[in-house]
């Protein structure tokens, strides 16, 4: 996993909400899934606490998701998230939701750090990009 710099990976929970007419997975189900795997990624390397404690927080700007296969019911999904590339004010994330090792989604995210104050984005937090460069994995 060298070249997936801050990679966190869980199992998600399928819950009887979740599932649409169609007896799948609704597809905006998926975001709320990529919400809690980046608050994973954040937890385990970059701790929010500490972000608004400091005044800024991080903002999704972009998200992009392609389903390849349906997710029903009893299915226990994985997912995935790292850090693809990082610029001065965003990085850009991306993984997968996988069941029984075959990739049922795949996606990339935008984020930018902003001040609570102003609510204008701020150059990407130090702390992001040392962990990024040193490839820091889990």
């Amino acid at each position: 996993m060298a070249n997936k710099p801050l990679y966190v990976e869980m199992p998600i929970d399928v819950k009887t909400y979740d599932i649409d007419f169609g007896g799948i997975v609704s597809n905006i189900v998926y975001i709320r899934w990529l919400e809690d795997l980046r608050l994973r990624m954040l937890d385990t390397y970059f701790p929010l606490k500490g972000q608004t404690e400091a005044g800024y927080a991080p903002v999704l700007v972009r998200t992009d998701i392609r389903y390849h296969r349906p997710v029903k019911l009893h299915d226990k999904p994985m997912g995935a998230i790292w850090v693809r590339t990082v610029g001065r004010f965003k990085a850009h994330l991306e993984g997968y939701i996988s069941l029984n090792g075959t990739v049922v989604a795949s996606f990339g995210q935008t984020i930018v750090f902003a001040e609570f104050t102003t609510g204008k984005p701020i150059p990407l937090p130090g702390r992001l990009r040392t962990l990024y460069e040193r490839g820091a994995q889990w």
